[in-house]
């Protein structure tokens, strides 16, 4: 009796990733990229997919371990159905995790926002999450062991100005996976939600802008290699800190230093954070200002 009541509480504490198969979206950059590396190098046979195909390539090439390589719209729900039987029919022992992980972004002001553009990243954003949870959830349920890991962000915990597609996104990603979470509570399967501050990947410079937002006149190249100076964590750093969280048993990971800030003024100042973020980054400036 003392046995059956420890042996799911110690499997939904804890999860052993190295040398397990994982399943990773959005693998062909960034934090994808960088699970993948990490993984592999840990042994795991990794399943990839992402709509990048020479990304998705390169990724592939660089991994030690088997590797499944899909490219994969995970807007069409049809095919990532697809992409589970074909990782269930070439999984070489248990699923350990499935990382849903693609993401774009799109900058706009809710004035000026272009209703395709929304669409398009609310279809990645939180729909790919739903479709991958919903397409590897049975997997991991028939073995009673595994874990859903969902990328929200720190735009899941705060709003913020000319983000609010990102955002809304973000939020839902979060909502979803915290019901989730709820849902799976006695069994070997755990929910995760991740939540990254400023990391450097290419998601700004890929993402979607007409005009400048605040009127400034800056291209979206200006504005993503602005994003990418203030991201305090790499994709390294930040595929480390997720693995090592997971692997913890976290149900939430919060990632770099600024995650840090924005879930504490989350909780302390829920509608006056805008105000002390700028403060921030007004201290933050005057220094180079002066220089």
């Amino acid at each position: 009796m003392t046995g059956r009541g420890r042996v799911p509480r110690t499997r939904t504490r804890r999860a052993v990733l190295g040398g397990r198969p994982v399943v990773i979206t959005g693998a062909a950059s960034g934090i994808g990229r960088a699970l993948a590396v990490r993984l592999a190098r840990l042994g795991s046979p990794v399943a990839l997919a992402d709509l990048d195909e020479d990304g998705l390539r390169r990724t592939a090439a660089s991994l030690p371990a088997p590797v499944l390589a899909r490219v994969l719209d995970v807007r069409d729900a049809q095919d990532v159905l697809r992409f589970a039987a074909d990782v269930r029919a070439w999984l070489p022992g248990p699923l350990a995790a499935v990382f849903n992980n693609a993401g774009v972004a799109v900058t706009s002001t809710v004035l000026d926002a272009v209703p395709e553009d929304d669409d398009w990243l609310h279809a990645i954003n939180f729909g790919g999450v739903v479709n991958g949870t919903r397409a590897f959830l049975p997997i991991l349920v028939a073995q009673d062991e595994g874990v859903v890991v969902n990328t929200s962000s720190v735009f899941g915990l705060l709003g913020m100005p000319y983000q609010s597609a990102y955002c809304a996104s973000k939020f839902a990603v979060r909502g979803f996976t915290d019901a989730l979470r709820q849902e799976l509570r006695g069994s070997g399967v755990r929910a995760v939600t991740v939540h990254p501050g400023g990391v450097a990947t290419g998601i700004a410079r890929n993402g979607r802008m007409h005009t400048d937002p605040q009127g400034r006149g800056r291209t979206k190249e200006q504005l993503a290699a602005e994003f990418e100076a203030a991201a305090m964590t790499s994709p390294d750093r930040a595929a480390e800190i997720i693995l090592h969280g997971v692997e913890r048993g976290k149900a939430r990971i919060l990632v770099g230093p600024d995650a840090y800030l924005f879930d504490l003024l989350a909780r302390l100042a829920p509608t006056h954070y805008h105000s002390v973020l700028a403060r921030i980054a007004s201290l933050r400036a005057r220094p180079k200002e002066s220089a």
